[in-house]
């Protein structure tokens, strides 16, 4: 069914991650016919206005200048103008600050319509060949390794398929924390250019994912889509695994192997494990 864009609504439209053949009819005619694109990147967005014939004007929306720009755009709307908001690439709002737009559309009563596109996230996941039932997008870890690690940490018991985006600086720091917190067999994905001429998806363990990318220089905009904790392996609070550490140390066998006999059981790394198993103090402690 096609319908004009109609006055103070604003348009969520997604655009191509690489192809433009992946733009959509609706999306072209909704950008043709607004008043106005709130557009992260004018100069990249132009660009793909160009190529679709559209000539509507442009204003810039994004992560530094939306705290002014906001009230701007609700004054157009709240005035009967309609308003399309567009990302560089995919579905605006997706780990970039259109959500803070939106939100603000919401909560002054205006009405917002999705006009669903391409997005990185589930492209990725629909080629990985990991399970796709239940899945959890994450977007980019914090860029500081101690925080990165203690949120791979909060993640460990996670049984869902993950989703992360990472940049090709930080990608072999982001892969050797994955391995020191989630231990080194995890299966992962990595997948980069996407719908582009050299779109590739890497499949692999975590520690062979190291191997591959220490031999080649990792390049452009990394999706990583990682397999969680299998569901039919124990799941244990902190508290229960220090209680079957300490149930094993009690047997007379060291920490460091009472750390690697649990590690097969719940799939935790063998390094947390430790790390609880040095915070054990038996009745009668001996040296392990």
């Amino acid at each position: 069914m096609q319908t004009d864009p109609k006055p103070g609504i604003l348009y969520v439209v997604g655009t191509p991650i690489g192809n433009l053949e992946d733009m959509t009819f609706r999306a072209v005619r909704i950008l043709q016919t607004v008043d106005l694109i709130a557009a992260e990147d004018t100069r990249h967005t132009g660009k793909l206005l160009q190529h679709f014939q559209i000539q509507t004007p442009q204003v810039s929306y994004h992560e530094h200048n939306r705290s002014s720009r906001i009230p701007e755009l609700l004054e157009h709307l709240t005035n009967g103008k309609a308003i399309a908001i567009v990302s560089d690439a995919g579905m605006p709002g997706i780990s970039d600050p259109g959500y803070e737009l939106v939100k603000a559309c919401v909560a002054a009563g205006i009405t917002v319509v999705p006009i669903p596109g391409a997005s990185a996230a589930i492209t990725a996941l629909s080629a990985a060949g990991l399970p796709t039932v239940r899945f959890v997008f994450e977007g980019f870890l914090p860029p500081k390794a101690q925080q990165r690690r203690e949120y791979l940490e909060s993640l460990q018991a996670e049984s869902r398929t993950m989703i992360f985006y990472e940049s090709p600086h930080r990608l072999r720091d982001t892969l050797q924390d994955l391995a020191e917190v989630w231990g080194r067999d995890r299966q992962i994905v990595l997948a980069r250019e996407l719908t582009k001429l050299f779109e590739e998806f890497w499949r692999g363990t975590i520690a062979e994912a190291i191997a591959h990318y220490n031999q080649r220089e990792p390049q452009g905009e990394y999706t990583l889509v990682v397999a969680g904790i299998p569901p039919t392996q124990l799941q244990l609070t902190e508290a229960e695994l220090k209680a079957e550490l300490k149930q094993l140390m009690s047997q007379g066998i060291s920490r460091s192997q009472a750390s690697r006999q649990l590690a097969k059981v719940t799939s935790l790394p063998r390094r947390h494990l430790y790390q609880l198993a040095l915070s054990i103090v038996l009745n009668s402690d001996p040296q392990f």
